[in-house]
């Protein structure tokens, strides 16, 4: 996009999430004059973006997310290599593939998966966005193999699955750095305030009412007084310090009731979590929970019982019934919604288009069916039912 295509537009971004910071970041380096409303404060941790995982796998995601979302995913990937550049506060990224493994009783849980993955790619192979991408994946892995590409492996499980590429991102770092840029860049940022009227070209607080070109709503589950079919999708994460424990890259684990991930971080930081729960309850982790992600991590490595617990994390993230992100648009305002589990892998391409859009009101033909005027919306959803 040209770096001058929205210069001096006026922007209010109403959500201060992971894909609000994108949003204000990105459009206030294109020129335009940006307000960001969030009722958080500026550390945003009531947001999904402070509790997610940061996991940027779209093969991975295929197990149970629609094509177009690894299509988004793997746009998403070289966008997030940009964005890191462009921030001041230093950031850890890392695209070193993902390693999926299974203890002996698990075996046939894994092929499935491997089955499932080879079945969908295959149906894939005419897409120019999946490349060569197929022929790089390392379907079974032996012990030796497993072992080069993360030693401390090799004693626990005997075959793997190894996807080159995906990444991970630390959100933490990210969120802070966003938070930053955006300062830096001069974002008006109304933190601590409750949107309460969202209109074409307006924003209320039930006290004062702000005037914009355009108006974006990513407020995620705060924004379902106006988009009632929002629904939430728990998500529980454990951090913890583990010295003893030295991976590279993220580590999926068939597990009987939820595929588990171990993601790890700097200095022998990892998160430990679950995919998503069909649940809207925000109490705290459970001990059923705490005792299957701890345990569970402990049959990957032995270290981890030696390792210190940071911290028990819960939220509940955006989704539609269909799972996937919508973007609504009309006259002076954009509504994006629905991200799920997704967010960190492709908002830096939703924050594109949009950005593209907001030009030239244009829309590329592969994303189209992301997109939808709010009149649509409502019509689709009344024939639905």
């Amino acid at each position: 996009m040209n770096s001058q295509s929205l210069q001096n537009q006026t922007i209010g971004i109403v959500g201060a999430g992971l894909l609000g910071r994108l949003l204000a970041f990105s459009f206030r380096r294109q020129g335009a004059q940006v307000t960001l409303f969030d009722r958080d404060d500026r550390r945003g941790a009531r947001s999904c973006g402070y509790t997610g995982a940061g996991m940027l796998a779209p093969v991975s995601e295929l197990e149970s997310a629609e094509p177009a979302i690894a299509r988004l995913g793997f746009a998403s990937l070289p966008l997030w290599e940009v964005l890191v550049s462009q921030l001041e506060n230093p950031v850890f990224f890392s695209r070193l593939g993902t390693l999926i493994v299974a203890h002996h009783l698990d075996m046939p849980d894994l092929q499935r998966f491997a089955r499932m993955l080879q079945g969908k790619l295959a149906g894939l192979s005419e897409n120019e966005w999946l490349g060569d991408l197929e022929k790089n994946i390392h379907w079974q892995l032996s012990r030796l193999e497993l072992t080069a590409l993360e030693p401390q492996l090799g004693e626990q499980f005997q075959q793997g699955l190894y996807i080159p590429d995906e990444g991970q991102i630390d959100n933490r770092q990210l969120m802070i750095a966003l938070e930053q840029g955006i300062l830096t860049h001069a974002v008006e940022w109304r933190c601590n305030t409750e949107v309460r009227d969202i209109q074409p070209h307006q924003v209320g607080d039930g006290f004062s009412t702000w005037q914009f070109d355009w108006v974006i709503d990513c407020r995620g589950l705060g924004a379902r007084p106006d988009w009632d079919r929002v629904r939430g999708v728990r998500g529980e994460i454990i951090r913890v310090h583990a010295p003893e424990v030295s991976m590279s890259r993220p580590i999926r684990l068939m597990h009987p009731r939820y595929p588990l991930y171990i993601t790890p971080r700097e200095n022998h930081h990892y998160l430990i979590g679950a995919t998503a729960i069909e649940s809207e309850d925000l109490r705290p982790m459970t001990m059923r929970s705490a005792l299957e992600l701890l345990s569970a991590a402990y049959a990957v490595h032995s270290g981890f019982a030696e390792a210190s617990i940071l911290e028990m994390s819960v939220n509940c993230r955006p989704a539609l019934p269909d799972n996937m992100p919508q973007i609504q648009v009309e006259d002076g305002l954009i509504r994006i919604n629905g991200l799920y589990r997704h967010g960190f892998l492709i908002s830096p391409k939703l924050v594109e288009l949009v950005g593209d859009y907001l030009a030239n009101q244009t829309i590329p033909a592969e994303y189209s069916s992301l997109f939808l005027h709010a009149h649509m919306e409502e019509a689709a959803y009344a024939t639905a039912n």
